[in-house]
């Protein structure tokens, strides 16, 4: 533990007073290197960003090389770089005429894409959709959008014009349906419904994650497809939220092309593994029609650091080595591995309820009181003691494993080896008969 950072800094998602996290001091690959010298297995690629895992030699050189060139210059002015990366975002996303908005990060890449979509609209109040049990970031129109009992009596949706539906949580269906196939269905029916009501002619945007998100929820297969279908019929933006899903994490570039046309969005927002976490960096990335729709239209929106270079120079290091090194297809061949070792470890602990992922290198374990009729193990969000204690012990013995609520989350940098993989879910195994006999 820093305990000069203990006394001096403000750490997010936490109470200060409990803040007692161990500082690192490097990295490799998926490990990380602590000041007490001691070696982690990052289970979690941090804040499911690094995915190109810690001190990647191709970001390290982009970023010296960048930076002995050109420091930084304002969108105000053009940088080689940010157009490169800008091309390269539109080349692999399929959106050949669209366009790019650089931001700094996530939360203020859907704050963007929600002005941009009401404004392509023509509606400066437009309605958005979200969904509940979500997470778009921690400003408050990011809150606003997220459907997180966390911060729900932060901010008030409505006063931001935004409206939430139930979500597509198979597993636990809001529409009571035992099908995940029809829950899908379902969830994205409901949000017709929900623009009907107000009248399409009102509605600006709808905007959700196409797959992974720390709610721990990932959509049947048949949300996503219908909600295109859905949202098209009635020429309403969709937004596809690719903050966490895109770049390799979901077995894809980005998680909607699972679907190849059928899921294409008008919108999508990036960050995390843009950069592979190098340095910060949030995009927006608009369709043919969309950037059409804003050509001549003021677009009131502005960052001094969107699209600064350093962060564009990590960026296009960043989509380099996901392809020359195979990562993306790296992550759904070892995603299916790592499901169907988390099947295992279903069958032999009555603890784990739900099994979710399986397109790439994410995937969610939901522990529950009681299988046969799903009780939680704790009312959500609230994390289970034991699975606190499990945490704690793995950190002991090397892992770092993410927790939410009575979720556990696992996304390992698409760079973690096959045998270190192997050696975290014997460990996980380990210690899920250790604390929930």
């Amino acid at each position: 533990m820093s305990i000069a950072e203990r006394d001096c800094v403000l750490h997010s998602w936490t109470v200060q007073a409990d803040w007692n996290a161990p500082t690192v001091v490097g990295g490799q690959g998926a490990r990380l290197r602590l000041a007490d010298g001691r070696e982690i297995l990052d289970c979690s690629s941090l804040a499911e960003c690094s995915n190109l895992g810690h001190q990647h030699p191709r970001l390290v050189e982009a970023i010296r090389a960048q930076a002995e060139k050109l420091c930084f210059v304002t969108s105000a002015w053009g940088a080689e770089v940010r157009a490169d990366l800008a091309d390269a975002l539109l080349q692999k996303s399929g959106f050949i005429g669209g366009r790019v908005f650089f931001t700094l990060g996530g939360a203020d890449a859907n704050e963007n894409a929600v002005k941009i979509a009401r404004l392509a609209a023509g509606k400066p109040r437009g309605r958005i959709i979200a969904r509940d049990r979500s997470y778009h970031g921690a400003t408050h129109l990011a809150m606003a959008l997220s459907g997180d009992s966390r911060t729900r009596e932060q901010v008030d949706p409505e006063a931001f014009g935004i409206e939430h539906v139930p979500p597509p949580y198979a597993y636990r269906c809001p529409f009571g349906s035992r099908s995940d196939e029809e829950c899908g269905e379902w969830a994205a029916a409901a949000v017709g419904a929900r623009i009907d009501a107000g009248g399409a002619e009102t509605m600006a945007a709808v905007i959700m994650e196409p797959n992974a998100g720390t709610n721990g929820i990932v959509a049947p297969d048949t949300f996503w497809p219908e909600l295109r279908h859905i949202t098209s019929q009635r020429s309403v933006c969709l937004i596809a939220d690719e903050v966490m899903s895109g770049f390799g994490r979901c077995g894809e570039w980005f998680a909607w092309q699972r679907f190849g046309e059928a899921g294409r969005p008008d919108m999508m927002t990036l960050a995390k593994g843009l950069t592979g976490a190098a340095l910060p960096l949030g995009a927006v990335v608009l369709s043919a029609a969309m950037a059409a729709r804003v050509e001549h239209r003021m677009l009131n929106a502005g960052l001094t650091y969107c699209g600064h270079p350093m962060s564009c120079a990590a960026g296009l290091a960043a989509l380099g080595a996901y392809e020359e090194e195979g990562l993306i297809e790296r992550s759904r061949t070892l995603g299916r591995s790592l499901f169907a070792s988390l099947g295992a470890l279903q069958s032999r602990h009555p603890v784990i309820g739900d099994v979710r992922g399986g397109h790439g290198l994410f995937a969610v374990l939901e522990l529950v009181a009681d299988r046969e009729t799903r009780a939680m193990h704790q009312p959500w969000p609230s994390t289970p003691p034991q699975l606190k204690a499990l945490v704690a012990e793995a950190m002991a013995q090397g892992v770092s494993f993410a927790t939410r609520g009575n979720l556990i989350l696992l996304a390992p940098p698409l760079v973690i080896g096959e045998e270190e993989l192997t050696d975290a879910i014997v460990l996980l195994d380990r210690l899920l008969t250790k604390f929930f006999p």
